[in-house]
Formats: C-alpha cells, sequence, structure tokens
C-alpha cells in the first residue's frame, strides 16, 4: 500500500470513528456560560487613573512587560555568551541577526541609513517576535477561570498575545509612519518630500494626471497606518481564535463534548503551524516593511 492510500485510510478511520463517537454521545445542548469573546476581555488588575488617563494594570500590560523584559534579557544574556569559537547558542543567533541585517536592513536601506536603523529595526523583529511566542505559552494569566492549587483559587492556564490586542500593533504602526516621514522630510525637505511621492516618468504628463496620481499615492500612505497594524493583528488573533475553538471550545460552546475528538487534532496542527511559521513570519513582515518604507522615503528617486 501507497504512502498516500495509508494516510487517506488513516484520515478515513479517523472520521469514522469521530461520526460514530458524536452519535453515541449525545448533546447536552448550547452552553450559555460559556464567551470565547472574554478571553480578550482586559480587566484591570490593578486601577491607576491619572489625569483622566486610564493607566490601569491588566493582561496586555504584562503580557507587554514580559515581552520587553525577554527582548532585554536574552539579547544581553546572548552578548555575554559570544565567543571566537560559536557554540549552538551563538550559531542560531547568527542566523537571526544575518536574517534581520542583511535581508532586512541592508537589502532595503543605504549603508548610512543601515548603521542607523539596523538597532530599531532588530528591536522591532525580536520584539514582536517575543511577543507573539508568549502568546502561544499557556500562562496563569486567565482570571475569570480560577483553579484551585493547594487550596487556593489561583487563575488557570490560558493564551494570549498583546499583539491581538488592535492598540498594540497599532502604536508600534504609528512609531514607524511618523518615523519615515520625517526620515524623507529631513532628506528632501519638506516640499521635495512630498514631491518624490510622484513616480518617475511623468514629466510630460498633464498637471491635473500628476495631481491624481499624487493624491493616489498620499491616500497609500495614509492607508499604511491600517494595512501594517491590522496585518499582524488579525493573523495573530485569528490564531488565537482557531486554537480556541479547535482545542475544546467549539465543544464546549455547542455542548458536543464528542466534537473535541474531531477538533483537537486540528488545534494540535495549528499550533504547530502558528510556533513554526506565523509567528516569525509575522514579525518579518512587519520589520521589512519598516525598512521598505524608511528606504522609500529617503531614496533618490521613487
Amino acid at each position: 500500500m501507497s504512502t498516500k492510500a495509508k494516510v487517506f485510510l488513516g484520515l478515513g478511520i479517523y472520521l469514522a470513528g469521530a461520526i460514530v463517537i458524536t452519535l453515541l454521545i449525545p448533546s447536552e445542548g448550547k452552553n450559555e456560560g460559556f464567551q470565547p469573546q472574554n478571553e480578550f476581555k482586559l480587566e484591570p488588575w490593578i486601577d491607576i487613573n491619572l489625569g483622566g488617563i486610564d493607566l490601569s494594570i491588566n493582561k496586555a500590560v504584562v503580557y507587554l512587560f514580559l515581552a520587553a523584559a525577554l527582548t532585554i534579557g536574552v539579547m544581553v544574556w546572548i552578548a555575554r555568551r559570544m565567543a571566537q569559537k560559536p557554540n549552538a547558542t551563538q550559531t542560531a543567533v547568527e542566523l537571526a541577526y544575518d536574517l534581520v541585517d542583511k535581508q532586512i536592513t541592508r537589502d532595503n536601506l543605504d549603508e548610512k541609513m543601515s548603521s542607523r536603523w539596523f538597532p530599531f529595526l532588530a528591536t522591532l523583529f525580536f520584539f514582536i517576535w517575543f511577543s507573539n511566542m508568549i502568546g502561544l505559552m499557556p500562562l496563569p494569566f486567565n482570571t475569570e477561570h480560577t483553579t484551585s492549587l493547594f487550596g487556593l483559587d489561583v487563575p488557570s492556564l490560558g493564551l494570549y498575545a498583546a499583539t491581538a490586542n488592535i492598540s498594540i500593533p497599532l502604536l508600534l504602526t504609528l512609531i514607524v509612519w511618523f518615523s519615515y516621514h520625517i526620515e524623507g522630510i529631513k532628506k528632501h525637505g519638506f516640499v521635495g518630500y512630498l514631491g518624490t511621492w510622484l513616480p518617475a516618468g511623468l514629466e510630460t504628463m498633464h498637471p491635473i494626471g500628476k495631481g491624481a496620481i499624487w493624491v493616489i499615492e498620499a491616500i497609500s500612505h495614509t492607508v499604511r497606518l491600517i494595512s501594517l497594524s491590522v496585518r499582524l493583528f488579525a493573523n495573530i488573533l485569528a490564531g488565537h481564535l482557531l486554537l480556541l475553538f479547535m482545542g475544546g471550545g467549539l465543544a464546549v460552546l455547542l455542548g458536543l463534548a464528542a466534537l473535541g475528538v474531531l477538533t483537537f487534532p486540528l488545534a494540535f496542527a495549528f499550533y504547530i503551524f502558528e510556533i513554526g511559521l506565523v509567528a516569525t513570519l509575522q514579525a518579518f513582515i512587519f520589520s521589512i516593511l519598516t525598512a521598505i518604507y524608511l528606504g522609500g522615503a529617503t531614496a533618490d528617486s521613487h
């Protein structure tokens, strides 16, 4: 029997078994008490209000702190372990360094801009990556549901990522957006920078046509605020929702425990996919687009 036939046979047996279990175990009806959206609800843990501004400590703040602490701590720890003869850790770090230095920074920026912006781009990449990876680790920060540990009610394990909250990717996007515009103005001057928004080769075009193209380009710069932030937010949020529902949330919501037999293997596959690809890919895309925007703003021509 070929490998392909074995795979299809295994899938067929698995689906048949799941259907049989579903038929044998009756549904308990929809679970009205389970609210999946509450997994992303941010309740203040420590209320802080200064001048009408809510600075309360909540789950997102803790995850941001963990991501920042890991980014700083790991980088400092690695820097102190650098040796002339690379070990396994240093080899992995050098691969990550080359990814940020060459593919993200130097492929999109000139030498002067690369030297100036590499620290920011590297920090941005690793901060987003650590934030995404922490979001895939079960941590005891689910305060809505508690579990008993030695007689004490403690928060249960849960998954959450700060980048699954639109405010975090949006703030990072605002920093990037203002940064590349400021760099463009420093390089070309205010009027000159606005002029670079027109592609080359339009010298003979009618002014009305040039104006229309410039307006389209101006809109595209504004839309970057949405595209850059929502891309990161939506991908991380969608991944967590898939894990939530496939990992048992759908079975609980529908009151059909047997459904978990079918969805749990899918949850495991999604989890591996999120860790192995999505977490790193989203950090890479955000960072390389930042470098592209910086390079485009400071280029001699469009």
